[in-house]
């Protein structure tokens, strides 16, 4: 089996900064990359933004890693990300929440079905037939709203965040136990992993947190109805949808978040025999 591209998209949260999300296929293997907001100045691995730096870095692992299994594709992606560190970074981390990380998801597909790995909260869509079934972790933003809602009184959204609440993420980004792609190749080790039977004519959507927010957050639809939206409105549609509900809550009273868009991505396959 393999995958055929039906479409992709990958929007700024702002055109004023890079777009730290990255996605791609090949005929095999799929990925869909969210870089984690820089929280200090850029200078770690030169001019470019540490998450802008891990993302293109690790989009290229993907496309480079050929044909092998979902677990030695992960393991090969984590070593060059720490080789490339190691050659380009200009000096010590500050601390631990300045080491450039990303989440991710990957698929493979094969004779075996639908090989998937992952860390932190991209997620993924399978739809078989009339049945639509979430890959990755489990679709919760409520630590994130609430930490939101608990520091708004700081002002959400600001494009230089204040102290309390860049404190608060800095924190949380260099808590022990939190494992993401990025420069540690041990944190391989961690991966969160599924395989899933699949057939010709599935259909795989693979979403950053950004634009899987859609359902996950602002619950404009549920996971069937987005497949139901996907096939009138595409991707753009989708896109449009998001960016439409972000904008009517200019005052995060809503939903309260840390930026008022966040980078949406997302990978739309179909499965071929």
């Amino acid at each position: 089996m393999r995958f055929d591209l039906l479409q992709s998209i990958s929007l700024a949260g702002d055109i004023a900064v890079a777009n730290d999300d990255r996605t791609g296929s090949s005929d095999v293997l799929a990925w869909v990359i969210d870089g984690a907001t820089d929280l200090g100045e850029s200078g770690l691995v030169g001019s470019r933004g540490g998450a802008a730096w891990l993302a293109l870095e690790a989009d290229a692992a993907f496309a480079a890693a050929g044909d092998a299994s979902i677990d030695a594709i992960c393991k090969g992606v984590f070593a060059r990300l720490a080789r490339r560190f190691a050659a380009q970074r200009t000096r010590a981390p500050i601390a631990a929440w300045e080491l450039p990380s990303a989440s991710f998801l990957a698929a493979r597909v094969g004779k075996d079905g639908l090989a998937c790995r992952w860390l932190g909260d991209c997620a993924g869509l399978l739809k078989r037939g009339d049945t639509v079934e979430r890959i990755g972790p489990p679709a919760s933003k409520d630590d994130e709203n609430a930490s939101a809602a608990a520091l708004a009184e700081h002002g959400l959204g600001l494009k230089q965040r204040p102290q309390p609440i860049l404190d608060a993420l800095r924190r949380s980004r260099g808590r022990v136990g939190r494992y993401a792609l990025g420069v540690d190749p041990a944190a391989v080790e961690h991966l969160g992993g599924a395989v899933l039977p699949c057939a010709a004519g599935d259909e795989l959507l693979l979403m950053s947190d950004g634009f899987a927010a859609l359902v996950d957050v602002y619950t404009a639809c549920d996971l069937d109805g987005l497949f139901g939206e996907l096939a009138t409105l595409g991707l753009a549609g989708l896109a449009l949808r998001l960016r439409e509900i972000e904008q009517a809550d200019a005052d995060f009273t809503r939903f309260p978040r840390f930026k008022r868009s966040d980078d949406a991505t997302a990978l739309w396959l179909r499965i071929a025999a």
